[in-house]
């Protein structure tokens, strides 16, 4: 398999690209709209043509870039069965292995940070979207989220797999790129250790944070599968505009 992890800084994320050796088909995983440009060019780099673009849940803090890839590349969008989006060409199920090449992504529902979050295993490592990131955990006070929910999701979906399982956020803030399942289940402060599941939903009730700048936006654009709203602020522009520098994790 070829591995890359892009970061995108505007939003602080990461972008996996995954390549079937045999095949010659390429995936990227929570790809960011300023950066398609970037990723293509790294695709192509390697010999690979995009075949999919799969999404861990509707993003609130960026624009995806599956339609633009599809446009330019004509790869396919596949993402959560459960958002029913009509701009998706494939809807995931949980459980439910889906084979690109010799690439086998195995869906993982878990709902919390928004109801319909997803997380993929592949082989080693698993993509956690938002759900679990490294020390920390995404937000659960908008978009149906619910503490409840991601506390059983982290607990029954991911730290059930091995310890050595390597994890991979769609988000970090500290340049940290990957963690562990044995790491945050041991020191992760929120979910971590021995936090129970009443502890942890009284945690995240009392963060108080502050309205995601860019949701009201987000949200119905990558709805859409990543389309640019035309009332954008100026000072919000930079979010659909292709970027300079994105550098490469």
């Amino acid at each position: 398999m070829i591995f890359r992890q892009l970061f995108e800084p505007l939003s602080s994320t990461y972008t996996y690209l995954l390549g079937c050796e045999e095949t010659g088909q390429a995936v990227l995983i929570d790809p960011v709209y300023p950066a398609w440009e970037r990723d293509l060019g790294v695709i192509g780099s390697l010999g690979l043509k995009l075949a999919y673009t799969v999404e861990t849940h509707v993003h609130a803090d960026h624009i995806t870039s599956a339609l633009r890839l599809k446009q330019e590349a004509g790869s396919r969008i596949a993402c959560p069965a459960p958002d029913a989006l009509p701009c998706a060409d494939i809807g995931l199920e949980d459980g439910k292995p889906f084979v690109v090449g010799s690439l086998s992504l195995l869906p993982l529902h878990t709902p919390g940070h928004t109801d319909h979050h997803f997380s993929y295993a592949l082989a080693d490592r698993v993509f956690t979207g938002d759900a679990l990131l490294i020390d920390g955990c995404g937000r659960t006070d908008f978009q149906n989220g619910d503490a409840a929910a991601l506390y059983k999701s982290v607990h029954e979906k991911i730290f059930t797999l091995p310890d050595e399982t390597l994890i991979y956020p769609a988000h970090d803030y500290n340049q940290r790129r990957v963690s562990c399942v044995g790491q945050e289940k041991q020191r992760n402060p929120r979910l971590g250790g021995e936090r129970g599941l009443e502890a942890f939903v009284r945690l995240m009730a009392q963060l108080r944070l502050p309205y995601p700048r860019f949701m009201d936006y987000a949200v119905p654009g990558n709805r859409q599968c990543g389309v640019c709203p035309r009332d954008l602020p100026e000072k919000l522009q930079e979010y659909c505009e292709q970027m300079t520098l994105s550098p490469q994790g």
